[in-house]
């Protein structure tokens, strides 16, 4: 399976969505690295001409207003000046992607969008539902997360994660990650000479995990191996790969297509589309503990029952959602409660028929039902 994998090639993968970080995309000095790009945009006429459908996620705002408003830190000094970079900057990464796009004969779209489009079922409907009718008029959407009024508290924070949900709500086949590393390995190979790179994962496991950084090298991007990883998460449990490669190199797509190297993180089989969207998601409000007994319950498929809720953690209304989490701390799975937090704090561990003593009312009888749970 994994041999024709490699390259994502247009006659296997339908739908494709490429992030491009900001320290690939601009310079130390702020500006466009336009000749590279112009590679990658080949790449990307290339494929299309192929029948491949190409989204595009692509960081590089903030980077590029912090030059034009001559502020420190490459705009990161403080929150203010991060948006005001956004605002500034987004207007020259559009026409850059525009322009060059347009030499190829390809029209481009900006969708601006922030965490909450995406984690608002509606919204991520209306997000998906224009994404789809993009793809059938030939254009090639460029994505970004709108930093002009995001917040540190309501942001991806990173556009790994927003290229995994973008390709969540495009029912995109595969996502691939540009980087400054050429894969996921098995120590962080900047410092580590002994590192080996792991050109397939099947599965994200703790042993996964625990191969991550968090940071990012070049103090210019938001993410690092970590956010690659959950990225990954996000991905692969939509029913897409994704792909970590090196984006220093010219025309990287070709270069990965022609033998490049690069991780693939396999697709598992997709989720229903509602369950998909909930375990994707990058925001919760509580977290509810439960024992064994509903471990194995949840595992079959069934509804969380207060019985098995050992504790309730965190403040969150009714409909809020909410990681489930066993004694030992493995969060399972993750869903829409039907409780709010000082009722489902107040019945946890309480059969069913006791409920209504302690309440005065019995409104349900599940705390998180099953068509509203995702296991994760």
């Amino acid at each position: 399976m994994t041999a024709s994998l490699p390259g994502f090639p247009p006659a296997q993968i339908r739908r494709l969505v490429i992030k491009i970080g900001s320290a690939l995309l601009v310079d130390p000095d702020g500006q466009v690295r336009a000749d590279w790009l112009r590679t990658l945009v080949a790449d990307v006429a290339e494929r299309r001409a192929a029948g491949q459908q190409v989204i595009i996620v692509s960081s590089g705002a903030i980077a590029l207003g912090a030059r034009r408003l001559k502020l420190p830190k490459g705009g990161r000094g403080s929150l203010e000046d991060a948006q005001a970079a956004a605002a500034t900057g987004q207007i020259a990464l559009s026409q850059c992607w525009a322009n060059l796009l347009h030499e190829n004969g390809i029209t481009a779209a900006q969708m601006l969008v922030t965490l909450d489009d995406l984690e608002n079922r509606r919204r991520y409907l209306n997000a998906s539902a224009t994404l789809e009718r993009l793809m059938q008029l030939g254009v090639v959407p460029v994505v970004n997360e709108n930093d002009s009024v995001a917040t540190a508290e309501i942001r991806f924070g990173d556009n790994d994660r927003l290229a995994a949900r973008i390709g969540q709500a495009a029912r995109a086949d595969a996502v691939v990650l540009l980087s400054d590393v050429d894969g996921l390995y098995t120590a962080n190979p900047h410092v580590d000479a002994d590192a080996m790179l792991i050109e397939t994962i099947e599965r994200i496991d703790a042993r996964i995990a625990g191969m991550a950084d968090s940071g990012s090298a070049s103090g210019m991007g938001s993410g690092g191996m970590t956010s690659k990883i959950e990225a990954a998460r996000i991905a692969t449990g939509a029913g897409a790969h994704l792909a970590i490669i090196s984006g220093k190199v010219d025309a990287p797509l070709s270069h990965w297509a022609k033998g490049g190297r690069g991780s693939i993180f396999l697709a598992a089989p997709a989720r229903r589309a509602r369950k998909g969207w909930l375990a994707g998601r990058l925001t919760v409000r509580g977290r509810i503990v439960v024992d064994a007994g509903a471990e194995k319950a949840l595992g079959k498929g069934n509804s969380l029952l207060p019985a098995g809720v050992a504790r309730v953690e965190g403040v969150f209304a009714r409909g809020d959602a909410v990681d489930i989490l066993t004694e030992d701390g493995r969060v399972i799975a993750r869903g829409l409660i039907e409780y709010d937090s000082e009722e489902a704090a107040r019945i946890a561990g309480k059969r069913s028929e006791d409920i209504a003593a302690l309440l005065g009312h019995l409104p349900r009888s599940v705390l998180v039902h099953r068509d509203h749970l995702a296991m994760v």
